[in-house]
């Protein structure tokens, strides 16, 4: 073995051990966080409950409320360095909840992988003279669910600086990605005039008329959509009473693709269904997307490699069937931060086999079974970043392929207007 193989060998066992002794306060961190859900940009509670964490922790340089009001960052190692240039290395949490459900989604597993992996590495490093100069900086990203608070943060420049970026999120098995789609959400709302339904129903303008037109129109859409484009939605408000005519009906949709580059063709026939509605029944219509969009996920198979390898080393059986993880799909915020910064988005099973999003899940996620595998899952992640400062050819790699994965989207994207321009 090479001295240098030697020492990456040392440093990974000093960093499961940092983890493993900080184990019992990483839990009642991740518990404490799954006893009180909180909403997207109101995770009051959680935010303030991380920053405590690192302030006593000591060491950390800690700013509460950064950029937004329930994001947080916590920076250990310098800023700067006469040896040569600094890698900064970012760990993300996420920590809001699902409406109804609490952690069904296990956002607290994500806060305490993000934590942990930290305190790892920066276990690892400290007092390491042989090493690259190293900042370890954690980045508290709220409203994940709803919003995307990883968008506004990357719009206020907290991205900036970093080299690589890493979070894991629960499933129901391991895997070192899943297919993460483009998607923006639309409000859509139609309004008409009301009147009595039986007395004079003719003065009336129904809006409800025009919501089920549009659910039909982008129900038919479907049968001309791209076998990967999703395209799914609900009727929020119909109206107050079958005998008035209804004068407001709001409807929700989720618009995905395969990329970002689609996007914009799936939004525009979208927008034709629901326009016409209005048409065809007279009424007013506003159509509303979200201010954030939300991109697909640029991979970086360099790092999914090592990740991989140092999974399997402790126990990790990932599931690598594409068609198995071709059927589950989700959108994330973190897909934009990796047109942004190169980085790394695994899924880590917990113990349950219950799907995210349901009550079960929620359960699961708060259950002390999921330690293990939670902890497991931010050692990984912790030597996956010694595995880039310990070879810098490795990180070398990462930045090629980052620059040739943004790269090829914008061929796609280039193409696809100019096939849209002419059509």
């Amino acid at each position: 073995m090479s001295e240098r193989a030697d020492i990456l060998l040392q440093l990974k066992e000093e960093a499961k051990r940092c983890i493993d002794l900080a184990q019992d306060k990483l839990h009642a961190l991740s518990r404490d966080i799954w006893n009180c859900p909180e909403l997207a940009y109101e995770e009051n509670r959680a935010h303030d409950r991380i920053v405590d964490f690192f302030n006593q922790e000591g060491g950390w340089d800690v700013e509460p409320h950064y950029k937004l009001e329930t994001a947080f960052r916590a920076t250990w190692g310098p800023q700067s360095s006469q040896k040569g240039p600094v890698v900064r290395v970012g760990f993300l949490c996420e920590y809001d909840a699902l409406p109804g459900m609490g952690h069904a989604c296990g956002h607290n597993l994500i806060a305490e992988v993000g934590v942990a992996a930290a305190l790892g590495l920066r276990g690892a490093v400290k007092d390491r003279p042989l090493l690259p100069a190293v900042q370890v900086v954690v980045l508290g990203t709220p409203a994940e669910e709803a919003g995307g608070g990883k968008i506004d943060l990357l719009k206020e420049g907290a991205f900036e600086g970093l080299d690589v970026v890493f979070m894991a999120h629960p499933s129901k098995e391991d895997a070192l990605y899943l297919p993460c789609v483009a998607e923006h959400d639309v409000t859509i709302r139609y309004h008409g005039k009301s009147s009595h339904a039986s007395s004079y129903p003719w003065e009336g303008v129904n809006a409800l008329d025009a919501a089920v037109l549009c659910y039909n129109n982008l129900s038919v859409l479907r049968q001309q959509m791209k076998p990967a484009w999703r395209l799914h939605g609900v009727i929020k408000q119909g109206g107050l009473k079958p005998n008035i005519i209804p004068a407001y009906t709001e409807l929700e949709y989720y618009v995905r693709t395969p990329s970002r580059a689609e996007l914009p063709l799936l939004k525009h026939k979208a927008e034709d269904c629901i326009r016409a509605a209005a048409l065809a029944t007279g009424c007013q219509v506003e159509v509303e997307f979200a201010k954030n969009q939300f991109d697909n996920m640029l991979r970086i198979h360099t790092l999914e490699q090592l990740y991989q390898a140092n999974g399997t080393s402790m126990g990790m059986n990932f599931t690598v069937d594409e068609e198995i993880l071709a059927n589950e799909s989700g959108s994330t915020d973190f897909g934009n931060v990796t047109f942004d910064v190169p980085g790394i988005h695994p899924y880590f099973y917990i113990g349950a086999d219950a799907l995210n999003h349901t009550e079960e899940y929620a359960v699961a996620a708060g259950d002390d079974k999921a330690q293990f595998y939670t902890l497991r899952t931010a050692k990984a992640l912790a030597l996956t970043a010694l595995d880039l400062l310990q070879n810098p050819e490795q990180l070398e790699r990462v930045r090629l392929e980052f620059t040739q994965a943004k790269d090829k989207e914008t061929e796609k994207e280039r193409a696809l207007q100019k096939t849209a321009a002419s059509s």
